[in-house]
């Protein structure tokens, strides 16, 4: 063989090495990389080959299955009130990737959760039949919700403070997750939601942290008291009127000029919404004080899962005094959820005690066997003493007997509460926030709630937490105690 034909041949099967190498690698080391690609049309194709598991809410499924006409995908997802419980279950779209509860538990919904194989799925290498996930959620609760905010942009939660399940998300202007699903028709809905200024696919109640006003004061009160700076709610402070911010010659001054705020008390303090009071509480207690107090609370977890993952709520650090004492009225960069205010409220209401809120109760196999109980897995987190507990609940029944909480009023329950006008924009130029935290208890029964309503038609001058926001609280509540 001459010299020429020897190498061709020598390159030749070096060529031959180097595509078996390749092939093998792709096979066993990118295979399952690549088989896992979002992009991997028989992906979807396996996914919604058949129906996929529901999730459940009182014991009714909120979501099902179709067939599909004239497509290589069988079934597409369909919802039942959609747009009432889009804050919950997320959608589970043949086009886009699933979001909420829909993505969380995507494997367990289409059978692929390795904990749903039988012996028999194993050994055919069988697609499971899927699972369902049974929610915390009490449809009357969310119903309520969802029709007190109506056609305003806002947001509410509704916590079991005795069990720490939620028992209402909901979140406004929605949208129907059923014109996600199929993927020939998905495309038009989604540049439509997507293109809304107002945000529909935005989960507002867990996931948009905004300024919480005076809502805060709550957290700045319980750390007033644990730390010991005032000895009970009906101890005078000490808080002139006005109060000028340290360092500044910018005086602050109160919603209602005519409030008895200078010197008030806690309670009374809560009653009126002092700013002056609690401005001058942060400065006195000092920054890490106050971030201690919210952290316990909550705030700046990164990590919130209940099970969707909520945004961190901030209380911020490295502040000037002036800085510090706005944060003590809920300004400044403080933010919160609504989740995160309605665990305000549920720790007070549960005697200082946090149970970790949480809005699935168990997931299950196909023939009902619970896979996991996050009911049994709550964690309980003391959060402030009983009596700060006790003396907070007080101070907020009186803002409902005789502050600016009127309107979360109802017969034959305890409630208490506190509202809240967060400023907008700079100068505070834009329409403020309104908001509104309380607990209600009847008859052994409990619920914390927490609302936010960031747009309505209501002039400026009429925006308050109690004009607009506790309205839907007291809804929330009613539903929760009285059904």
């Amino acid at each position: 063989m001459n010299k020429t034909i020897r190498r061709a041949s020598v390159f030749a099967l070096l060529l031959v090495f180097a595509l078996l190498i390749r092939a093998t690698w792709v096979q066993f080391y990118e295979g399952q990389a690549l088989a896992d690609d979002n992009d991997n049309r028989r992906n979807a194709i396996e996914t919604y080959s058949s129906p996929l598991g529901n999730i459940i809410v009182a014991g009714k499924a909120v979501t099902g299955s179709a067939r599909t006409k004239d497509s290589d995908l069988a079934y597409k997802r369909t919802y039942t009130n959609g747009k009432l419980y889009a804050a919950v279950t997320g959608y589970a779209s043949q086009a886009y990737a699933p979001t909420q509860l829909e993505g969380i538990y995507a494997d367990l919904l289409n059978g692929t959760d390795s904990r749903l194989k039988t012996v028999m799925d194993t050994v055919t290498n069988q697609r499971a039949e899927p699972g369902d996930v049974i929610t915390t959620i009490v449809p009357a609760v969310q119903k309520a919700a969802y029709d007190a905010l109506g056609d305003t942009k806002g947001a509410a939660v509704a916590i079991d403070p005795k069990t720490g399940k939620i028992l209402a998300v909901v979140s406004t202007p929605s949208y129907d997750p059923s014109s996600l699903t199929d993927a020939n028709t998905a495309g038009s809905a989604w540049k439509q939601l997507t293109t809304d200024s107002d945000k529909p696919l935005t989960n507002r109640a867990l996931r948009q942290p905004l300024p919480p006003g005076s809502t805060f004061k709550l957290v700045v009160a319980a750390a007033a008291l644990e730390d010991g700076l005032y000895s009970s709610v009906d101890e005078k402070t000490v808080s002139p009127d006005p109060y000028t911010l340290p360092g500044t010659v910018t005086p602050l001054g109160n919603e209602n000029s005519s409030a008895p705020c200078e010197n008030a008390s806690i309670r009374v303090a809560l009653e009126y919404s002092c700013n002056t009071v609690f401005a001058k509480m942060a400065v006195d207690l000092g920054q890490d004080k106050v971030k201690a107090m919210a952290e316990k609370f909550g705030f700046n977890n990164s990590a919130q899962d209940v099970p969707v993952r909520a945004y961190e709520s901030v209380y911020p650090s490295g502040m000037n005094k002036s800085s510090t004492a706005l944060t003590g009225i809920g300004q400044f960069d403080v933010t919160a959820t609504p989740l995160q205010m309605a665990m305000v409220s549920a720790a007070i209401a549960n005697g200082g005690e946090l149970v970790t809120p949480h809005m699935v109760s168990t997931i299950t196999d196909s023939g009902g066997d619970v896979l996991k109980n996050y009911d049994d897995e709550a964690a309980t987190t003391r959060i402030v003493s009983s009596d700060t507990a006790e003396q907070l609940q007080s101070a907020m029944q009186s803002v409902i007997q005789d502050g600016t909480g009127t309107n979360a009023r109802i017969a034959g329950v305890t409630v208490g509460g506190k509202t809240g006008t967060a400023q907008h924009g700079e100068n505070n130029s834009k329409t403020p926030y309104a908001w509104f935290t309380s607990y209600g208890k009847a008859d052994g029964k409990e619920v914390a709630v927490a609302v936010v309503v960031e747009q309505s038609n209501a002039a400026r001058s009429e925006v308050s937490g109690n004009g607009l926001a506790a309205p839907v609280a007291k809804a929330m509540m009613e539903a929760a105690l009285k059904n």
